[in-house]
């Protein structure tokens, strides 16, 4: 797997969790102390997150690393 499709596959990943869970992107951003610009970049896979990044945001969605990544 390339790694621009690794980034957009963990995006979408953000992405359907966050709306399980009810929250809206501008929520999550701000319990993460993001910019929304940012995490809307991340759920479209147009950036690489750090591993602190999806620490924060596996914090905010109750869930893993791991299960963000999940990916396969």
């Amino acid at each position: 797997m390339e790694i621009n499709q690794l980034q957009k596959k963990i995006g979408e990943r953000i992405r359907d969790l966050r709306e399980s869970k009810g929250i809206s992107q501008q929520n999550l951003a701000a319990i993460c102390n993001f910019e929304k610009a940012n995490l809307s970049r991340l759920e479209a896979g147009r950036t690489n997150p750090t591993i602190s990044t999806l620490y924060k945001i596996s914090e905010a969605l109750n869930t893993t690393v791991s299960e963000l990544v999940n990916v396969e």
